[in-house]
């Protein structure tokens, strides 16, 4: 985790469960989504589309400066919410 403490991961996942919530107008509680769930195709619990996937990245971009590049990066970096989070570890935005 590049230095990062177990509590600064969970607060990143925290805030990124919530950041997906409101980015795509979930009814469901941030809390209920679990953070190795995938987010986005068939064996998602939510079933986020690829209209949600730009939303998401437009509020990623706008939190932490990070820009998802095309659709293999954002599926890669939004296979969940621990792999979007080790994502935006990795490009030194968290």
């Amino acid at each position: 985790m590049g230095g990062a403490t177990v509590g600064d991961h969970d607060e990143l996942v925290a805030a990124l469960k919530q950041l997906i919530v409101t980015a795509c107008n979930r009814p469901e509680p941030a809390e209920t989504l679990d953070e190795d769930a995938p987010l986005i195709g068939p064996a998602s619990p939510w079933g986020l589309d690829s209209l949600d996937v730009l939303q998401i990245s437009l509020a990623l971009s706008q939190q932490y400066a990070v820009r998802i590049e095309d659709s293999k990066e954002a599926r890669r970096a939004l296979g969940s919410v621990r792999t979007l989070a080790l994502y935006l570890q990795a490009a030194g935005a968290a």
